[in-house]
């Protein structure tokens, strides 16, 4: 009481007003998912069945984490620190696809050499990531996908990703997926082959985040 009675009823806060010059940018992104090109929006009975199908691999693998926690990786995997970015990237994506290789040589055996191919999202390699190192990875992945194609080596391990992510989100997760479902929206509609493999791993990846995770803005609109 002492001290409070010694405090000043009013007080001043000293302000460099030359720190007050320069306004903060902060760009926040809210648009929503561009439509799918005519003829490929997926219907609501395909969209309800992957989030089904996606429901029960989370459930499968939470229930069997432990088991495959504890089973021995090969001895040629070698995961990357949680901080290491382009150690993730070349694990995941495989030395092909992350220095951009239309092909490697012919003697190259790719169904055996994972660090040419990437490195599958195993059971036993996830169950050994904590949420920390998912959301990173995740990431990592997204920040490779702004400015690079898509890949069927992609796309497998942003399904495990979004597989092991819990709920509620975080918010970092929560801006990560979303930005994850823009991009493949846009990358959907530039799409000019109208490659039916490849849309249809892009209408996965946005119905699981705007109809698993509950992004229903994101959500494409039922054929």
């Amino acid at each position: 009481r002492i001290e409070a009675a010694r405090c000043p009823e009013v007080v001043v806060a000293q302000i460099d007003p030359r720190k007050l010059k320069k306004k903060p940018t902060v760009n926040i992104s809210i648009s929503g998912c561009q439509p799918a090109p005519e003829g490929y929006s997926p219907t609501l009975k395909w969209q309800q069945q992957q989030v089904a199908n996606f429901s029960a691999v989370r459930q499968s693998l939470n229930k069997h984490r432990n088991h495959w926690r504890s089973q021995h990786l090969d001895s040629n995997v070698t995961m990357p620190k949680s901080e290491d970015e382009e150690g993730w990237k070349k694990f995941c994506l495989g030395e092909r696809v992350y220095l951009e290789i239309d092909a490697l040589p012919d003697n190259e055996n790719l169904a055996i050499d994972y660090m040419k191919m990437g490195f599958p999202p195993l059971l036993s390699i996830v169950s050994r990531m904590n949420q920390a190192t998912v959301t990173s990875v995740l990431e990592y992945l997204i920040s490779w996908f702004g400015e690079k194609k898509f890949t069927p080596e992609l796309g497998r391990w942003l399904y495990a990703l979004l597989a092991c992510l819990e709920k509620p989100l975080l918010p970092e997760a929560h801006s990560l997926i979303r930005q994850l479902a823009r991009r493949c929206s846009e990358v959907r509609a530039l799409e000019q082959n109208k490659n039916e493999e490849q849309i249809s791993a892009l209408n996965l990846i946005i119905c699981l985040v705007s109809r698993y995770f509950d992004q229903r803005d994101l959500a494409d609109e039922p054929s």
